[in-house]
């Protein structure tokens, strides 16, 4: 057996201790709420992924338990137990107790890591109540157990074993975590991912917390070909195939896999060592620079136009779905969340990769080049005719503030960071949010009717919607490609709905702008959605106010039935504008629920799905996920 090929402890290199783990637990997984809680089984199954990646590992199978524990398990070779050269204990006591211990730290035991972002299996224990590891190793199973990042015991010998492969189960600490509740569904989608970027790997969830133990497993033989065809089910696809390439550099490899759709929106995915790099970086820089290079030297070459132009980058990316996927030794990731690509040889290499291999394929798909780039031309007019329409809803300095919508009631303070904007439906709600604000720091911006719905039309159409006009220029960031945080007048754009199926759509078109048009307005936390309360109860002198039918049942038992008033808020615009402040409004008092995006390609999923074109996804999804409304008022 070569040097490389050797995994025993002397691979396993510590860089530092696990203090202050426990005492500051957001420092390493980010945060103690339900993104963190799932943060820790991201950080075991890379344990596995990174087996899988060297080539020891074609299984991973996660269970969650009826106890609130989580089991992984894969086939792989089984952590090192032996004597670890510096720590004199046992490898698997040295990677379980000490951050940043195991062996992607050394080049000639993994080539390339997934886990080399995260924290280590260790933050884990750490942050768990107890953790039991088997190792299935050299014909034995060994077995530890730990509590709260301390072993129980030390490494035991339990039986013979056939195969090999790590079981590690955990549950975590309830004194750490604000919940414990694990969602299948955001677990699922991560697990899928994982399994579409590494082709072949099998990976299994399984919720014995479930009546029936339902269990999904996903194994894609297609990889990321298969993980376009997906993102593309409910969308109709210019060409039959995704496009793709892959090439091999040293230890690096680029994959990349495309299709184009009849959609306006674009989907470019990227990911580095399957980490998803939403912030970009020099594989998506490569991509784009060589996509909008072959598509301008075909239509030279081919005359596809009389006219002397130039198409821009996003005329190219008009109805697009990529994955691009990267897996090197050592990646470098930089940005605030870590999750964009700095090396700069990956820039070169998918640069390459995308013109030839692009420039090859549309000379021998002629038919399916023209279409692509007839639609790419029909994108550069409508980017021409929207740049127009743009220039009115850029954000005015404050020699102009009379440009601003004559219907916004502006607020008096001018930092933008304590202020806030209720975006509301309807002038009667707006009327009373106007009268019931503080107008120090809160502007209100009522909405005639419902927006345009922007999953249906280009940018040129939208711009032409009034409503959407006053709301672009009342924010101040511009949209698309102008789209500037710098420019929001407001930190906080909170949207004010009422509790119907109205008041949901029209919450929903709203989202559905941001995040297609204005998404660095999520991604930078500013979009809020209200909480006003559905009914108020009156017994004597004493109001409460209560959100939901459930909450009305309890308070109602709470209370008693006898001698209770109780008024129903079919509408904003029923409560008075005390009434508003103090359930809505009030810093104090309010509830708001911020708009976050755990997952982009869920996130484009939803809202292809729900204000799409095609009625049969539609109505499927809704058919499935019915049970889980809670209030529904029609």
């Amino acid at each position: 057996m070569s040097d490389k090929q050797v995994y025993d402890a002397s691979r396993i290199q510590v860089l530092e201790g696990l203090e202050a783990v426990r005492k500051r637990p957001s420092m390493y997984i980010g945060s103690t709420d339900s993104r963190g809680l799932h943060h820790l089984v991201y950080e075991v199954v890379d344990n596995s992924i990174d087996e899988a990646l060297a080539g020891f590992c074609t299984r991973i199978d996660v269970t969650l338990n009826q106890d609130g524990s989580v089991t992984v398990q894969d086939n792989g070779r089984g952590i090192p137990i032996d004597l670890h050269p510096f720590h004199k204990k046992s490898a698997l006591e040295v990677v379980m107790t000490i951050l940043h211990a195991g062996g992607k730290f050394d080049k000639n035991a993994y080539k390339v890591s997934g886990g080399l972002h995260g924290v280590g299996v260790s933050v884990v224990n750490a942050l768990s109540e107890w953790l039991e590891v088997e190792v299935l190793r050299d014909g034995k199973k060994y077995f530890q157990r730990y509590s709260r990042g301390k072993p129980e015991t030390d490494v035991q010998e339990i039986e013979a074993a056939e195969t090999t492969g790590t079981k590690t189960t955990f549950k975590p600490d309830a004194k750490i975590f604000e919940t414990l509740a694990f969602d299948y569904d955001i677990l699922l989608s991560r697990l899928r991912e994982l399994a579409f970027l590494n082709r072949g790997l099998t990976i299994s969830l399984r919720d014995l917390r479930t009546p029936d133990g339902q269990a999904e497993t996903f194994t894609y033989d297609g990889g990321i070909v298969e993980f376009v065809e997906y993102l593309n089910k409910k969308k109709q696809p210019l060409h039959e195939k995704p496009i793709y390439f892959e090439r091999q550099r040293d230890d690096m490899i680029v994959e990349i896999a495309m299709q184009y759709t009849s959609s306006y929106s674009e989907n470019v995915y990227s990911f580095a060592n399957n980490i998803n790099t939403h912030e970009g970086g020099t594989h998506i820089i490569g991509f784009k620079t060589a996509l909008t290079r072959v598509a301008n030297d075909y239509i030279k070459a081919n005359k596809l136009s009389k006219e002397d132009l130039r198409l821009a980058g996003d005329d190219v990316r008009e109805g697009l779905t990529a994955i691009i996927s990267v897996k090197l030794m050592e990646p470098q990731f930089e940005g605030q969340t870590k999750t964009r690509l700095g090396n700069s040889d990956v820039k070169g290499i998918v640069d390459s990769l995308v013109t030839d291999g692009l420039a090859e394929y549309f000379e021998e798909n002629p038919r399916v080049a023209n279409i692509i780039l007839e639609k790419a031309l029909l994108a550069q007019k409508a980017r021409e005719a929207a740049k127009k329409a743009r220039e009115l809803t850029r954000r005015k300095n404050s020699l102009e503030v009379s440009t601003l919508p004559g219907k916004l009631a502006d607020c008096s303070e001018k930092d933008p960071a304590v202020c806030e904007i209720y975006v509301v439906e309807g002038d009667s709600a707006g009327g009373s949010a106007k009268q019931g604000r503080d107008r120090s720091f809160q502007a209100i911006l009522p909405l005639r009717g419902k927006i345009l719905n922007v999953e249906k039309a280009r940018l040129a159409k939208i711009l032409k919607n009034d409503e959407i006009v006053s709301l672009v220029t009342a924010i101040g960031t511009g949209v698309s490609e102008d789209c500037n945080l710098e420019n929001a007048r407001y930190h906080k754009v909170i949207i004010m709905t009422d509790a119907d199926v109205d008041g949901a759509h029209i919450r929903t078109l709203l989202l559905t702008l941001f995040f297609r048009y204005m998404r660095p307005l999520i991604d930078a936390g500013y979009v809020y959605v209200a909480q006003p309360p559905l009914y108020r109860i009156k017994k004597g002198k004493a109001e409460y106010y209560v959100y939901s039918d459930r909450e009305l049942d309890e308070k109602m038992k709470e209370l008693g039935e006898k001698g209770l008033t109780i008024q129903h808020y079919k509408g904003l615009g029923e409560m008075n504008p005390e009434q508003l402040w103090e359930t809505t409004m009030n810093p104090e008092t309010r509830t708001l629920l911020q708009v976050t995006l755990d997952n982009a390609i869920r996130a484009d999923e939803i809202f292809r799905v729900l204000m799409g074109d095609e009625v049969e996804p539609r109505r499927n999804f809704i058919e499935t996920h019915a049970k889980e409304v809670v209030d529904l008022d029609i």
